[in-house]
């Protein structure tokens, strides 16, 4: 079990500090010294991954003019739970008028025999910026694993004002390497990643990440601010590969160092 809250707001000189951290459970958050006027957590948790009837809840609040990053110390893993037992996972985050969130989690991999729901919640302000992605990995290449019973829920919600800008959703139960080989839906991936990028500029980099792009991967625009991202991959590997020259590049090469560990 592990919960956390933390509140960030801009002082008068526009850097973005900590006003509130709550911590409990196998859930930590350690900020790393960024020499930025914005903020850096990274989210441990000490429990080294999650299994039926674990919880983790985060809250997270970027105040106005604020710029906070959040990311992972590692790759989160959904182990095997016992018959009728589930793992849940829920992050809320609300960021306000003018302020900035970079939700870059690294892999949730999946494991055989795992069962999990995991909800993601943000509400924007007005002119409020949001660079999110989920990557996930369908059992690990190198050992040869294969999903043949799972239970996997996932919800991503974005609003603004409590109005939706996008919604997502995926469920995978039992067979799901059979599910995933078919051609109209993964064509056999083991590796994916969606990518939300908010921001009044959005339309901007379109071209630039198409050029970046595999063949099997795309990016659209889903209004005038909001630039969505869909990307397959062979294994974690090829995905990493191909996701952080963007991440760098949207994140005008702020990507934490964890991600390159």
């Amino acid at each position: 079990m592990g919960a956390g809250t933390v509140t960030v707001r801009a002082d008068p000189c526009g850097q973005t500090r900590i006003v509130n951290l709550r911590q409990s459970g196998s859930l930590k958050l350690v900020f790393p010294q960024t020499h930025r006027p914005d903020a850096e957590a990274i989210l441990v948790n000490t429990a080294g991954g999650v299994t039926g009837g674990d919880s983790i809840d985060l809250t997270v609040d970027v105040g106005t003019g604020a710029a906070l990053t959040l990311t992972t110390q590692a790759a989160e893993r959904a182990y095997r739970a016992q018959p009728g037992e589930v793992g849940r996972i829920t992050t809320h985050a609300s960021v306000a008028a003018n302020a900035c969130l970079h939700w870059l989690p690294q892999e949730m991999i999946l494991f055989n025999h795992c069962a999990l729901r995991r909800t993601l919640s943000v509400d924007l302000g007005p002119q409020a910026r949001l660079l999110m992605v989920e990557p996930m990995v369908f059992g690990r290449a190198a050992m040869h694993e294969r999903l043949t019973s799972v239970q996997f829920q996932d919800r991503i919600s974005v609003t603004r004002n409590g109005l939706p800008l996008y919604r997502d959703g995926m469920d995978l139960q039992g067979n799901a390497a059979q599910h995933l080989s078919r051609p109209a839906v993964a064509n056999g991936a083991g590796a994916m990643a969606s990518l939300v990028f908010v921001a009044p500029d959005a339309a901007t980099h379109v071209t630039v990440l198409r050029a970046m792009l595999p063949q099997s991967a795309g990016a659209s625009l889903i209004a005038a601010d909001v630039l969505v991202m869909r990307l397959l991959a062979a294994d974690s590997f090829d995905m990493r590969k191909a996701l952080i020259p963007i991440l760098d590049h949207l994140t005008q090469n702020t990507l934490p160092l964890s991600w390159r560990l």
